[in-house]
């Protein structure tokens, strides 16, 4: 190879030097001739600070690459023990992009994993069930009543101020446009049919899933990275039947019960609107309501209420079964629960819509 001239650095180096340390490393690479050898003279370097030794660090790393020799010689030892070894450091690649297809295949491998273990939960719950109704002896029923006070009357204040809210506001969109027709009746129409079949039912299940949802899921991560699942089942106690059976009858006991308080102060809420708003009487509101609000149009909010019950415990109880890692398993599957119960209550909530128009109930 043929000899370079050597790179001589003098004096002190620090952060506030990097500019003109990269120009001297540029004009020296532009001088250098195809593979020649690469000599840093450290000789009169008094001090090089660890962003001074990166940056030459870097340009050797490109210089060696190009195929030319690097030495440098020079200086106090350790200056020169450190930089040889940053130079010889392999550089840290930035991850490869597998690309968009390797992205849609590593995210249907997830959500399949996802629905395997969602499926097997279910499985083993509906065992358990069967198995309840054999010996019913064995189920948790004391801790029934516990969680349904827990999830239910607890629930009571927020589930009636926000469906008033609805109710309300149902009412006070549809105001505007009701008057321009001077239709100002069938605000009890729009509100009554709205909240019975729809907006009581989803309102209501939405809590849920924040309140206890998160709540089941939490209690059971807890219990899962703690070992004490593990520990029920060294016992004798089977999880299904001690932890997940109580939270999910609980929770379909009392969702109905809400969903009913739901309607009805989601009703006054337009109520407030068409008195306030629509020269409309008490009386006469009522009247509207209960001609255009049917009993199915009740009883298929309930019918939705107790699905929705179920579908929150059995995704909240899962998230919770599957959690590990510690703490932060713990935060993860909490929020994944409320999550995934939202995402299957829109879902559930479409396919009870198709079913109950394509059967006109």
């Amino acid at each position: 190879m043929a000899n370079a001239t050597p790179l001589k650095l003098e004096g002190r180096f620090s952060i506030d030097d990097v500019e003109r340390l990269v120009d001297a490393l540029r004009t020296y690479e532009g001088s250098l001739e195809t593979r020649s050898d690469v000599v840093v003279d450290l000789e009169a370097v008094v001090a090089l600070d660890a962003t001074s030794i990166a940056v030459v660090a870097k340009h050797l790393r490109a210089l060696a690459r190009r195929g030319h020799e690097v030495r440098i010689e020079g200086g106090d030892p350790s200056l020169r023990d450190e930089l040889t070894a940053d130079v010889g450091r392999a550089p840290i690649e930035k991850p490869k992009d597998d690309g968009i297809l390797a992205d849609v295949g590593n995210g249907t491998l997830s959500l399949y994993a996802t629905a395997k273990d969602i499926f097997a939960f279910v499985g083993e719950v509906v065992l358990s069930l069967f198995g309840v109704a054999k010996e019913p002896r064995t189920g948790n029923y004391r801790d029934v009543l516990r969680i349904a006070e827990r999830a239910g009357a607890d629930a009571v204040p927020i589930v009636l101020f926000i469906n008033f809210l609805v109710g309300f506001v149902m009412g006070f969109q549809g105001a505007k446009q009701l008057k321009m027709f001077g239709a100002n009746i069938f605000v009890a129409d729009l509100v009554g049919l709205s909240v019975t079949r729809e907006l009581g039912p989803l309102m209501t299940a939405i809590i849920l899933a924040g309140r206890s949802g998160s709540a089941f899921a939490a209690e059971l991560s807890t219990m899962k990275v703690s070992e004490e699942i593990d520990a029920l089942r060294t016992m004798g106690f089977g999880p299904m039947r001690y932890l997940v059976f109580p939270r999910a009858f609980g929770l379909m006991l009392v969702a109905p019960i809400l969903t009913l308080l739901a309607d009805f102060v989601g009703i006054l809420g337009g109520l407030a609107v068409g008195v306030a708003g629509l020269d409309l009487t008490v009386r006469g509101y009522l009247v509207e309501t209960r001609q255009a609000v049917t009993a199915w149009d009740f009883n298929s909010g309930l019918v939705k209420s107790v699905a929705f019950a179920l579908v929150i415990a059995l995704v909240s109880c899962q998230q919770g079964f599957a959690a590990e890692g510690g703490a932060e398993g713990v935060g993860r599957k909490t929020t994944t629960s409320v999550v995934a119960s939202l995402f299957a209550l829109i879902v559930v909530d479409t396919l009870f819509t198709v079913f109950f128009r394509a059967f006109d109930l």
